[in-house]
């Protein structure tokens, strides 16, 4: 299963199973929050980055598989806009199946007719917008250059204007970047034009590419909030244990989430319907059989899979 993974538990979407139309790591920015590392290879060209039908045939099986799911979601390893298979996989998805289809992006190709209509049929889409003045794009999002902030905001206002689905604005706020009131007040203004569905606010809270990327505090972030308007909503972090059973092995299955993107002990325990502590004894079990490594972002310990060219 290469191009699909999960379901993993996730702070907007519940749970979620991932389909993947991009390598490692392909995007048109390079966000110093990312929690998937440096950018790789930084493009605005659209191309062919996997095999559509062995797509189709792994969402199919899975999809057939009894399990709770929120959403089948585009993400994973890049900027899913970037794929020019994903306007026959999206419609695909959305034909094979009741649970609502949802695209996580970036926003940076919205200007593309052929990138708004590959996201037509989707249920949801959740562009993300963290700057708009170019000084704070450049310092928190490290764009491809050709990338401009307010022919985004543009091409925003355009697709929702036109998408018949839900779409969710998504806003990080990093420490130092972007959280003057000067930068504030410009997202306001985007957000009365774009008119998104709702706006949904974090800061940083996974392990980031960049130590520098600091999350402001709890406080900022309400004040924020009543600053974008009443569509707003601050995302927290998950919590609280749930019942999924997961037919794969667990430890294959904590090794995919993990090799996705950083996980808590609390994602694990979501997933694998366990508690927290039983969760955390076996983290720290792979971390001990060498599977995983730990990692800290303040208090919160997170894992993650090694790199072939990290692993010790």
């Amino acid at each position: 299963m290469s191009h699909v993974f999960g379901p993993v538990p996730s702070r907007r979407l519940g749970f979620s199973l991932g389909v993947d139309v991009i390598v490692p790591k392909t995007c048109t920015m390079d966000c110093v929050y990312c929690e998937l590392g440096r950018t790789t290879h930084r493009t605005v060209c659209r191309s062919r980055y996997v095999d559509a039908a062995a797509v189709k045939r792994e969402l199919e099986e899975r999809l057939s598989e009894s399990q709770q799911l929120d959403y089948v979601t585009f993400s994973g390893s890049g900027e899913p806009t970037l794929s020019l298979d994903l306007e026959e996989l999206v419609a695909f998805a959305a034909e094979v199946t009741d649970v609502p289809v949802a695209v996580l992006t970036n926003g940076s190709l919205l200007g593309d007719p052929a990138v708004r209509r590959a996201l037509a049929p989707a249920s949801l889409v959740v562009p993300s917008l963290d700057a708009v003045s170019r000084e704070a794009f450049e310092r928190v999002n490290r764009p491809h250059p050709s990338l401009d902030p307010g022919l985004m905001v543009d091409a925003l206002a355009t697709f929702r204007s036109g998408f018949r689905g839900q779409m969710w604005l998504e806003m990080l706020i990093v420490k130092d970047m972007n959280d003057d009131p000067a930068e504030i007040a410009l997202l306001a203004d985007a957000v009365e034009r774009i008119q998104p569905d709702r706006v949904q606010l974090g800061t940083v809270v996974r392990p980031p590419t960049e130590k520098e990327a600091l999350p402001i505090s709890g406080d900022r972030l309400l004040e924020i909030a009543s600053e974008l308007g009443p569509r707003t909503e601050v995302i927290a972090a998950p919590s609280g244990p749930s019942q999924l059973a997961s037919r794969a092995p667990v430890v294959d299955r904590i090794v995919e989430m993990a090799a996705r993107r950083p996980v808590s002990s609390i994602d694990v325990a979501r997933v694998v319907g366990t508690s927290q502590a039983d969760a955390a004894k076996l983290l720290d079990s792979l971390v001990r059989e060498g599977m995983l490594e730990l990692v800290r972002l303040g208090q919160t310990l997170y894992y993650r899979a090694y790199l072939d060219r990290e692993r010790p």
